[in-house]
């Protein structure tokens, strides 16, 4: 049996829970989420907690991975999720224009991106190469995180590109340094 599905879900203050055949509502602060679970898990719903069972051993993933879904469904409505990238190379930058973001990566064209309605995309107010993702779904946020990193990986040579903030990057030496004297 999982052993992060055998753990209940909290429920706090000021989200609601609504449960009607196999589809599980959650309504909080930041907004709602929606989410139709596997036919094979269980869920038994108090007031304040959620315990997500298998019907039988065979389906133990599901089970696990149900739970972890519906308390990341909590966990957003009530305090949200948030990624941070950033942009580190020489004339690099982003711009916030509207809902689009606009990128200068080094490419002969500036990058431009739409996230969907559902994240938010801002740019950190101290420092100019932070890009904040912000939203209540945390699949779609790591997604648009994603796909706005690919746009310009950091690269092994100089670390030019978008990663993530605390993201290390391996450095390789370049071809002057294997000639040696």
């Amino acid at each position: 049996m999982s052993r992060i599905g055998k753990q209940p879900i909290q429920v706090p203050q000021g989200v609601e829970i609504n449960y009607t055949d196999r589809t599980i509502k959650v309504k909080g602060p930041k907004g709602e989420l929606e989410f139709k679970h596997h036919p094979k898990v269980k869920l038994e719903i108090t007031d304040d907690q959620i315990i997500v069972t298998p019907q039988n051993d065979n389906y133990s993933n599901m089970h696990g991975l149900t739970r972890t879904l519906i308390n990341n469904m909590v966990e957003g409505v009530t305090k949200g999720f948030e990624k941070q990238l950033e942009i580190q190379g020489v004339g690099y930058k982003a711009q916030i224009q509207g809902k689009k973001v606009n990128l200068a990566l080094g490419y002969s064209h500036p990058v431009e991106y739409t996230p969907p309605e559902s994240v938010n995309v801002e740019m950190d107010k101290d420092k100019k190469n932070i890009i904040i993702v912000t939203g209540i779904d945390k699949q779609a946020v790591g997604e648009v995180a994603a796909q706005i990193r690919k746009f310009k990986p950091p690269e092994p040579y100089k670390g030019k590109g978008i990663r993530y903030v605390g993201e290390h990057v391996t450095r390789k030496a370049g071809k002057t340094a294997s000639k040696g004297a």
